[in-house]
């Protein structure tokens, strides 16, 4: 299959490489020439704008970092709404159901279908190929991508309603949020008395608390004080204000929500948006006075 590929960053490198060792053609795009230049060495073809990816593929993914990025790609001037050979658009990003629609009814104009594709599973997930891929648009058309995206992960059909693939994918995400500041409360309590934070994990991921963040997280990269897990702060906190704003629009009253919310502003205002998301346990561990994992947990001095 042919297909066009825009923005290869941690999540759309892994993905777009994948493609190419599947034998699907690519002609790929990032602002970056270092990233298109690798992926170039592996076989795919280069574009100079995501107009000149539409106008050699009928079927674009894009992999990108905001809302604005998304809707620039998508409908700005040099767009892959000007592409001349395109037929979809299939976002992988996560934008929220309210930037989903408005892309969706920019591209109906030009008879341009857009599926909604955001993905979890972070940087590991991408690379392996275990993504989950959730897909809202019309049906004919996930039938027609499917194979591609059947690459990069385990394929869900959300429903034609445009946005629900983003719904779902920010209900995801909050409970990915809550795990780790959740969990990093939990064991900075505990280290905070005494206890041992591996051995803590340990019994927590035997037991029924056991979570993405403590299952995967704190071994990885908060145990050994690596943080270097792959997502940045700033996009799991551009995830939250998203599900909190669709909350919002929903007349709900998410009171556990806010709440992560609120950790996650700290976290983004002590840490700084490119911090790795892991990083997130800090404030919390400056507030109790404590160091969780590395040579060994103390209580800071």
């Amino acid at each position: 299959m042919e297909i066009g590929f825009i923005g290869l960053g941690n999540m759309g490198f892994p993905m777009a490489r994948r493609l190419i060792e599947a034998k699907h053609r690519l002609v790929v795009f990032d602002q970056r020439k270092e990233a298109v230049d690798r992926l170039v060495a592996l076989g795919a073809r280069a574009a100079s704008s995501p107009k000149d990816v539409a106008d050699r593929a009928e079927t674009v993914l894009a992999s990108l970092p905001s809302l604005q990025a998304s809707l620039d790609v998508a409908t700005g001037k040099d767009g892959v709404i000007e592409g001349k050979r395109v037929k979809r658009f299939v976002d992988l990003s996560t934008v929220g159901s309210h930037m989903a629609v408005r892309i969706h009814d920019l591209l109906a104009k030009r008879n341009l279908v857009q599926l909604d594709s955001p993905v979890s599973g972070g940087v590991g997930g991408a690379e392996k190929g275990t993504l989950a891929v959730m897909v809202s648009g019309p049906r004919a058309d996930f039938e027609t991508v499917k194979p591609a995206l059947d690459v990069i992960g385990k394929v869900f059909f959300i429903g034609e309603k445009p946005g629900s693939a983003q719904t779902m994918k920010l209900a995801n995400n909050l409970l990915s949020a809550t795990a780790v500041v959740a969990t990093s409360e939990a064991v900075v309590m505990g280290v905070k008395s005494g206890l041992d934070p591996a051995v803590m994990i340990d019994v927590i991921n035997a037991g029924s608390g056991m979570n993405t963040a403590s299952r995967d997280k704190f071994p990885r990269s908060i145990l050994p004080r690596s943080f270097d897990y792959g997502f940045a702060t700033g996009l799991m906190v551009k995830d939250v204000r998203l599900c909190l704003e669709e909350a919002k629009s929903l007349g709900l009253s998410m009171e556990v929500a806010e709440a992560v919310g609120r950790l996650w502003e700290v976290v983004i205002r002590e840490m700084g948006a490119e911090s790795d998301f892991t990083t997130a346990i800090k404030p919390i561990e400056k507030a109790a006075g404590v160091v969780v994992g590395g040579k060994g947990a103390h209580a800071a001095r």
